[in-house]
């Protein structure tokens, strides 16, 4: 009986087994098999979209897509019998445009070209419109050439706001394998807005499935997805401010922020020099590159965000409030001779002979060094450190930039952190002004100085995208009020160190003037040499930051100009020039 049963079982085994099969064959595999089928005859074709438009505030575009055509060749014509088809193709494109020849052409095909390649062979990416138009009726109806749309980056202000905008380029490998609509497009965002806000700009792939038969010639349209067109961008900038203020640098080296004070929009932001984008969307020549590489003045460097300087005076503010905030008295007021001995080191003030008795506010109007060396001594590095810190340094400032730098703000931990040496007495006293291991950008300058007119940190931004709101930052007001109380005296005080630089602006302002040093002083130099007595390369960085108006700030100016000596006399003249191209605009009412 047990073994009946069993037979049973086995039989039964085997029989659903079978069944099973039957059903997999018929049913299963009908699906799978459908499926495989339709690939071969349904032919899914993605579009890319135009990559947005980038806009000024006022719908001023600064970067289009300029139209044109793209050739493709018929595949596989490198064989004996096809080759004098190839040789005709592409001797006929190069008669009708020589910058093309035939070796090249052919070289790209036989690359491009392979067995397996069942679409064309794309042989030139673009060709100007005006270009291509009186001859594409010829070029259209020549068997073997596709000729297709095509469009191109063009940036029509050149080289003005360079640095801020980027530019595209040819999508990698490593580009197409992370980003899907690159392969299609070609181009992805290399640098600047156009890179941080690629994804945006590219727009997302439309697709059509369409019918093919076995000569890959399309029937039908099954099924279809429009692709986005949403994708511009307005930004913040106003290009005729820019234009303006590079046109008032002139052929300097620096950078200018032109900031609103309350919410971080950045009207104008200039990294000099500049270059012309197209170039790169072009291609550019070894010798254009050499020309710029060599460039002593660093026209590849993004100074507003890249840039590392020493911040000189325009630190001495966050540093006032540093000493306030631990203990210092608000009615503090030191005799200031000309220098402070520490040790066998003497730290010399800016001025000869002194500043005579000082208080805070006077610090400031007249950047006196000797008062800012004492009392650093009595709180030390790392108080000074913890205040800079609040104040946005040693951060990024979130701007809408790629690589943002984030500079130096040092303490006793920085530094034992990164040379593994101690902290020593002198060197708390350069970083008080803003000399040392100290380093900033331009950008944090100007987040700093917008805190010190309205209390608050706001988030520099090129599009409202990137707008957060301001973080308050705990400060005693009393304390922030007596430092802007110095920073209107520094340029309406006839003592203050821009007041004779800054008289033909329109708009009553505060500021803080800077000259950071680029190599030491010896100290057997008894008195500083002038700066225009030194070879360029050796003088000082000219800082000015500025806000407007006084009595209810609405924007920040910061100005940098490498080398340029004091900042009073190298900047004030252009930050007036600017508060009243601002006033011309509109943004700002005279006084």
């Amino acid at each position: 009986m047990k073994r009946l049963n069993f037979i049973i079982v086995f039989i039964t085994a085997i029989v659903v087994l079978l069944l099973g099969r039957v059903y997999f064959l018929s049913i299963k595999s009908n699906t799978y098999y459908e499926e495989l089928s339709k690939q071969n005859y349904i032919k899914r074709v993605y579009e890319a979209p135009s990559r947005g438009i980038i806009q000024d505030r006022n719908g001023v575009a600064l970067a289009i897509n300029n139209l044109g055509f793209s050739i493709s060749v018929k595949p596989h014509l490198r064989s004996h019998k096809n080759k004098m088809i190839l040789d005709k193709l592409c001797e006929t494109i190069s008669f009708h445009f020589p910058e093309f020849t035939k070796e090249e052409l052919i070289k790209k095909y036989t690359k491009l070209d392979s067995a397996y390649k069942h679409t064309y062979v794309k042989l030139i990416d673009y060709i100007p419109y005006d270009d291509f138009f009186s001859k594409y009726t010829l070029f259209n109806s020549m068997e073997n050439i596709q000729i297709e749309s095509a469009i191109k980056r063009y940036y029509p202000f050149k080289n003005v706001a360079s640095h801020v905008l980027g530019y595209v380029g040819r999508a990698s490998r490593e580009d197409i394998n992370n980003n899907k609509v690159s392969k299609y497009s070609g181009i992805i965002g290399k640098n600047g807005l156009e890179k941080f806000y690629n994804e945006k700009l590219q727009g997302q792939l439309g697709y059509k499935d369409v019918k093919v038969n076995a000569l890959n010639k399309y029937l039908e349209i099954l099924d279809e997805k429009e692709v986005s067109t949403d994708n511009n961008i307005k930004t913040t900038l106003d290009i005729e401010l820019q234009e303006f203020i590079q046109k008032e640098f002139a052929d300097q080296s620096g950078a200018v922020i032109v900031m609103n004070a309350n919410t971080g929009e950045i009207l104008s932001a200039g990294s000099f020099p500049e270059f012309d984008n197209n170039i790169f969307v072009n291609g550019i020549t070894h010798k254009e590159w050499e020309t710029l590489r060599n460039d002593f003045n660093h026209p590849f460097t993004n100074k507003l965000i890249n840039g590392l300087y020493p911040p000189g005076s325009v630190w001495k503010m966050g540093v006032a409030l540093a000493f306030l905030e631990n203990g210092v008295d608000i009615n503090t007021s030191l005799y200031c001779s000309p220098e402070l001995k520490l040790g066998e080191r003497v730290f010399r003030d800016w001025k000869n002979e002194g500043h005579g008795w000082t208080d805070f506010r006077k610090a400031i109007r007249e950047s006196v060094d000797v008062f800012f060396y004492r009392l650093s001594l009595k709180i030390g590095i790392n108080e000074m450190h913890d205040t800079m810190g609040k104040l946005g340094f040693g951060e990024k400032t979130g701007i809408d930039q790629v690589n943002e730098f984030i500079g130096i703000n040092p303490s006793k931990e920085w530094k034992k952190e990164r040379y593994n040496k101690a902290w020593y007495m002198g060197e708390t006293v350069i970083s008080s002004i803003g000399q040392g291991y100290v380093l900033v950008t331009p950008m944090q300058v100007a987040r700093y100085t917008a805190f010190l007119a309205t209390g608050k940190l706001p988030q520099p931004h090129f599009f409202e995208e990137n707008y957060k709101e301001p973080v308050a930052v705990d400060v005693n007001p009393k304390f922030l009020k007596l430092i802007r109380k110095g920073m209107f005296d520094v340029t309406n005080d006839s003592n203050g160190t821009a007041y004779w630089h800054v008289k033909n602006s329109k708009v009553t302002l505060a500021g803080k003037t800077g000259t950071a040093q680029v190599i030491g002083i010896p100290q057997s130099e008894k008195k500083r040499m002038k700066e225009h007595e030194l070879e360029y390369y050796e003088r000082s960085h000219a800082w000015l930051t500025t806000y407007a108006p006084y009595e209810n700030p609405q924007y920040v100016i910061t100005v940098i100009v490498e080398h340029g000596g004091h900042g009073g006399s190298a900047a004030g003249d252009l930050t007036a020039k600017i508060y009243n191209k601002m006033i011309a605009l509109g943004y700002i009412q005279k006084n």
